[in-house]
């Protein structure tokens, strides 16, 4: 009796020590999914006349620049990663996938990745003449911020207390939602008005990275494998295949890595793991949106284009 008595009490300080911080066990519980696979200016691409966006008129063809969504099997909490300039059509998917329907308070929180307009303008529709939220967070970087408090029409959703910046420290787990372990990495882009970070989001069951913009692997040295490490999705830039897609451009100016080199650098990582690897925030250029020959040559590599609502369990 006492052996069961002291085991008991052992129970009880193990489990009230718990770190509250510390990563979840067990079964799967949030759904990870993709709302966008396009750059900024998504397909149809505004001033484009190329023949891809031509086609895409006359077809109805629509894809949604880069952006995830997240949802909590058992509390129905949402969380939108990006808020991309057709946020609309994008959280109304969210809420399609997950069975949540929602209204004046479409998400629990947002994740942005960084200040160019694929990424944050969506914001705008949280404002009293949309949406009207009510202290939704947004979680960002503290430059981003500070951008947010004191740049329209930002800084007026803010005052009204529509949207809550919410600061995270870079390399630093956080919790957006209860139970979704996230980690901010800070990656080398162009930081006009903020700093640009990639996320690896933990669950209970698995680990994803979601990389839109990045200027260049080799930026900084084990960069790529610090984002890849211990992950079971990594969705990763691949705005251009080979930097051939827009002649007359100065690539230097709009700088990413090329999913060539990109996939020269993961090869074997790819075959050993097939599918592990998916390429998203693709320019409206990119020939693998368009080429289905392609999309199954980097496919017999291991490699996959990411797809309009796919599913990750984590």
């Amino acid at each position: 009796m006492r052996r069961i008595v002291t085991g008991l009490l052992l129970l009880v300080v193990a489990v009230g020590c718990h770190a509250p911080d510390a990563p979840p066990t067990g079964a799967g519980r949030f759904d990870v999914f993709v709302l966008g696979i396009a750059q900024d200016g998504g397909l149809p691409h505004v001033g484009c006349s190329k023949g891809c966006c031509r086609s895409a008129r006359k077809a109805g063809r629509r894809l949604y620049p880069a952006c995830l969504g997240i949802h909590d099997t058992e509390t129905g909490k949402l969380v939108l990663v990006e808020a991309t300039p057709r946020i609309e059509p994008q959280l109304s998917r969210l809420h399609e996938l997950s069975g949540r329907a929602r209204s004046r308070q479409p998400v629990d929180a947002v994740l942005l990745t960084h200040a160019h307009i694929g990424h944050y303008l969506g914001l705008a529709q949280f404002g009293r003449e949309v949406a009207g939220t009510k202290g939704l967070p947004v979680h960002v970087t503290p430059r981003f911020a500070g951008f947010l408090r004191t740049h329209g029409p930002w800084k007026q959703l803010v005052a009204l207390d529509q949207i809550r910046p919410t600061t995270f420290a870079l390399r630093e787990v956080f919790s957006p939602i209860p139970g979704l372990f996230v980690t901010a990495i800070p990656v080398p882009h162009r930081d006009e008005f903020s700093d640009t970070v990639a996320f690896k989001i933990r669950g209970p069951q698995g680990t994803v990275v979601f990389v839109p913009d990045i200027d260049a692997w080799d930026r900084a040295p084990g960069l790529l494998e610090e984002l890849i490490d211990g992950v079971d999705v990594a969705w990763l830039d691949a705005t251009f295949y080979d930097g051939s897609e827009l002649p007359g451009r100065d690539l230097s100016e709009i700088p990413h890595p090329p999913m060539v080199m990109t996939m020269e650098r993961l090869a074997e990582s790819a075959r050993k793991r097939p599918g592990r690897f998916r390429f998203i925030h693709l320019n409206h250029t990119n020939p693998v949106l368009h080429d289905a020959a392609l999309r199954k040559a980097l496919e017999r590599r291991g490699f996959r284009v990411a797809q309009p609502g796919e599913r990750v369990r984590i």
